[in-house]
Order: C-alpha cells, then sequence, then structure tokens
C-alpha cells in the first residue's frame, strides 16, 4: 500500500484541509495567535463576535494596532450585539455573571470610540431578527484566515471551542462561516458615533 491507515488518518482531505487547528476553550488559543493573524492582515479585518471583548484585554495596544491597519488601508469591521436587545438581555440571565454581556458590548464601543471617525472603520449592531444567532456563533475574519466560536449553551465565550481555519477554496468550511458573518452584516444596524449615542 502506498498510503497505510496510519498516514492516511493523518493526511487531511477535503474540508479538513481549511482546519488548521482546533481548540476545545477559546481561552485555550494563544493571544499570540491572535496577534500574528491581526498583524498579518493587510485587506479584512471583521470581527463579528457578539461582544469583542476580550480583544480588548488579550490584545496589547490594540487601538494602535487597529488604527495603524486603518492607515495602511486594511478595512475593520466590527459586528456587535445591540446592548439594549431581548437577545443580550436573555443571555445575560442564562450566563448569570457579574461582566454582563451589555458592559461587554459596550467595552467594545468604547474603545472603538478612541479610535474616532476612521475611512475604513465600520461597526453595525446585528439586527433584532439575527440576534439569535449571532450571540451563538462568533467569526472573526483575517483576510483568508479565521477563527470560529460555537457558543454552548450556557457557556461564555472564554469556555466554548474554537476552530482555525484557512481558505482553501470556495466552498469550504472558512467559506461558509464566512459567508454566515455577511449575511448578518448586510442586515446589521449602523452604530451611531459616540456623541450621538450618548444624546
Amino acid at each position: 500500500m502506498l498510503w497505510p491507515k496510519a498516514v492516511k488518518d493523518r493526511i487531511k482531505t477535503g474540508g479538513d484541509r481549511e482546519i488548521i487547528r482546533s481548540y476545545p476553550y477559546r481561552s485555550s488559543c494563544p493571544s499570540t495567535v491572535w496577534g500574528e493573524l491581526i498583524a498579518h492582515s493587510t485587506g479584512e479585518l471583521f470581527f463579528a463576535g457578539y461582544t469583542n471583548y476580550f480583544l480588548w484585554l488579550d490584545q496589547p495596544a490594540f487601538v494602535s494596532t487597529l488604527r495603524q491597519k486603518l492607515d495602511s488601508g486594511c478595512r475593520v469591521r466590527f459586528l456587535l450585539g445591540d446592548p439594549d436587545g431581548e437577545v443580550t438581555r436573555n443571555r445575560e440571565t442564562i450566563e448569570d455573571v457579574a461582566l454582563t454581556v451589555s458592559t461587554r458590548i459596550r467595552i467594545t464601543l468604547e474603545n472603538l470610540g478612541k479610535l474616532g471617525s476612521h475611512e475604513g472603520l465600520e461597526t453595525r449592531f446585528s439586527a433584532p431578527g439575527d440576534a439569535v444567532n449571532h450571540v451563538s456563533l462568533s467569526v472573526f475574519r483575517f483576510d483568508n484566515e479565521a477563527l470560529v466560536t460555537p457558543h454552548l449553551a450556557r457557556m461564555v465565550g472564554h469556555d466554548s471551542p474554537l476552530l482555525h481555519l484557512r481558505q482553501y477554496d470556495n466552498g469550504g468550511m472558512f467559506a461558509r462561516f464566512a459567508e454566515h458573518a455577511e449575511e448578518l452584516w448586510s442586515r446589521g444596524v449602523p452604530v451611531e458615533p459616540a456623541a450621538d449615542r450618548q444624546r
């Protein structure tokens, strides 16, 4: 046999080729992986987590990094849950943790406000009808790679599993998750500037 079973079991074929690594917990994915993906992205950064809160803690000088990316022509998008939405309130009851979902979203909005009005930076809330699909699946895109977290039942994001994907073709797992995030984005509600929200 040219390819014994032991070898075949270790060779990725089909959709498996797009799975770079899997982690049982998002928190077990090193922050350096996130940092390298952000640093190497030149065209597209799309953060479609429901709160995206952890990024501001895990990534040193994240505001400055995003500003540099924007200045270099990279498109940067954030899709967030509505902090005042029904799904957010329900999720807070489910998680029952001190740092609530709405607070985590507002921390992200506060940090995005530090970037000011910048061409290439876009922020939206997921539409009310999409919020339940958004809160259950986070997609973070870095050009042709992605980190994806399907949220488990009552688990907060860092306790849910994570997949690291790299695009191989147009019909693979990367494309499926990217299309999901783009669909939510297409119906998203643009977030007003911080000054307007405070009125």
